[in-house]
């Protein structure tokens, strides 16, 4: 059980201990993940596929009720009907869900590929800079649903808590993968 548990918790680290640094990989994960033979193992790549998952299912959703007309499930708040259905929820004619999917599908793709290669420079500044985009974007979208649609979409409001965690795991892995 104790092999098991070491898989889970690195070696040293209690039931209590910063999550951000176990989020990040940390130098006392490095050091666990070093001192059991195994690579150092970077958490965030992990939880941003997570989140990015999480948020396909969100916009395909949207998406699919966009493309067949059908209305969304309303609940906690109402208004996502009303949102979906504003012209603020198209660019060029295209429902902003569209633009979702390949977003966190990309942040899919990014995240898979930080978890092969986590020191990649480039792949580091692209989750950092995307995931900011995103934020960026999502507080126009809010913007845009309070003061013009007047009406607050649930599943929009799971996008932009979604994007705010990617951010942050991004922040987080950056900073813990920065060199020397």
């Amino acid at each position: 059980m104790h092999h098991l548990r070491s898989n889970f918790i690195p070696v040293g680290a209690s039931a209590g201990a910063d999550w951000s640094s176990l989020l990040a990989g940390g130098a006392g994960t490095a050091k666990a993940a070093g001192a059991s033979g195994m690579k150092n193992v970077h958490l965030a790549p992990y939880a941003m596929l997570a989140l990015a998952l999480f948020g396909v299912a969100d916009a395909f959703y949207v998406a699919h009720a966009s493309y067949t007309g059908q209305p969304l499930r309303e609940f906690i708040i109402e208004g996502a009907n009303t949102v979906l259905n504003s012209p603020h929820a198209r660019i060029v004619g295209m429902p902003l869900s569209y633009f979702g999917l390949v977003y966190y599908s990309y942040m899919c793709g990014l995240a898979a590929l930080l978890a092969f290669d986590p020191s990649s420079r480039g792949l580091r500044f692209g989750a950092l800079l995307y995931a900011t985009i995103g934020v960026l974007s999502s507080i126009y979208f809010m913007y845009i649903q309070l003061n013009f649609i007047r009406a607050v979409c649930v599943y929009c409001l799971f996008s932009a808590v979604t994007t705010l965690l990617l951010l942050i795991a991004a922040i987080a892995h950056f900073k813990a993968t920065r060199p020397g």
